[in-house]
């Protein structure tokens, strides 16, 4: 972008609508200007979950201000923007699309370009506000709420991202979430897991550790049957009238989940020789997986790079990160008909019809 004989380097307003959480960024040459979440999270908790129609109504009221205040964060108005990313999935539809319509409100009143953005991508980007460009190539691991995957990326904007493993079942956050709930624990479920098991012995209860034999798939994942084991573990303390040693089921579970994902990703580290791991999502902000990756990785000889606990959880900075990168890399922006996907899978960060220029061989 031009300003006199000068060039200045473009500004991208991110949105973020998936679930819960109704973010706004700003990112400019891979440099966050603002960043700011209103959560819908309390109004859900009753509930022990989220609604979607609830999330979607909390979405409408909290769009303009959430994107106002981002927009004095960074001294700017919409003036000031030069390109509008948002989330058009995966995600609530009736939240999604919520997102989707302010953001086209904001780009068409700016006469600025709209860029659709993968949810998943955004998470992968959040790592670029503090570290950085990403290593090419580098492994990912994306653990959320709904998503627990094992990535190759290379130019996330260029190329096709590809999938080592998912999981088959239960996200490891969901696994999180539901046992809370089984252990008398707050929604949402990993940060109360957490919480418990500081006091507790992570060897007290030998949980198992699914898909982990050597026939097994290195790279797949499976939260199902461990969230049954520690479901079952609860009913026979009460069925005895006893009460439930909490920080040590909650420490014991939460060793479980961090020794899976943390194995899977240095296994895929050293079958494609890749020297960084990124690890990111939700579930990235709890401390055990947090601590277990960088032992493991330190022993390994692996660079792990994690994303601060602010940029782990939903927001648009995310969103804003991988419209910054499609925004410098020359991508055709999205139409103004572009359309949710609420079940959109992760093959490349844009969810539309995009050309970038190739890269060199």
């Amino acid at each position: 972008m031009r300003e006199g004989n000068a060039v200045r380097t473009p500004v991208v307003l991110g949105i973020e609508s998936s679930c819960d959480e109704t973010g706004a960024g700003i990112v400019s040459g891979g440099r966050l200007l603002a960043h700011v979440v209103a959560s819908s999270m309390d109004e859900h908790a009753r509930f022990g979950g989220v609604v979607p129609e609830i999330a979607a109504r909390a979405h409408l009221q909290a769009f303009d201000p959430v994107v106002r205040e981002a927009l004095a964060q960074a001294g700017l108005g919409m003036r000031g923007i030069d390109a509008v990313a948002v989330t058009t999935g995966p995600g609530l539809s009736g939240a999604l699309q919520v997102g989707l319509a302010g953001a086209k409100a904001l780009a068409y009143a700016a006469g600025v370009p709209l860029y659709g953005v993968h949810h998943l991508a955004g998470h992968v980007a959040a790592d670029t506000l503090e570290h950085g460009p990403l290593p090419d190539p580098c492994v990912v691991l994306i653990v959320s709420g709904g998503h627990t995957s094992l990535l190759l990326v290379r130019d996330l904007v260029r190329d096709p991202i590809l999938h080592l493993g998912d999981t088959v079942d239960d996200a490891a956050g969901e696994c999180f979430d539901k046992v809370a709930r089984v252990f008398g624990l707050p929604y949402p479920g990993g940060p109360a897991i957490d919480r418990a098991a500081r006091d507790g012995d992570p060897r007290a209860v030998a949980f198992p550790r699914p898909l982990s034999g050597s026939k097994d798939d290195p790279y797949t994942f499976s939260f199902s049957g461990l969230k049954t084991a520690a479901a079952r573990w609860a009913e026979r303390h009460r069925r005895r009238g006893e009460d439930i040693p909490l920080a040590d089921g909650a420490a014991s579970l939460q060793e479980a989940v961090a020794d899976v994902l943390t194995r899977k990703a240095l296994a895929a580290c050293r079958r494609y020789d890749v020297r960084t791991l990124v690890v990111v999502g939700g579930v990235a902000a709890n401390s055990r997986v947090r601590a277990l990756a960088e032992e493991r990785c330190a022993a390994a000889g692996v660079e792990l790079r994690v994303p601060p606990l602010t940029l782990c959880t939903d927001n648009g900075a995310m969103i804003a990160a991988v419209g910054d990168l499609l925004v410098r890399a020359g991508a055709d922006p999205a139409q103004l008909n572009v359309s949710i996907d609420p079940s959109a899978p992760l093959e490349y960060a844009a969810l539309h019809p995009v050309s970038a220029p190739a890269r060199a061989a």
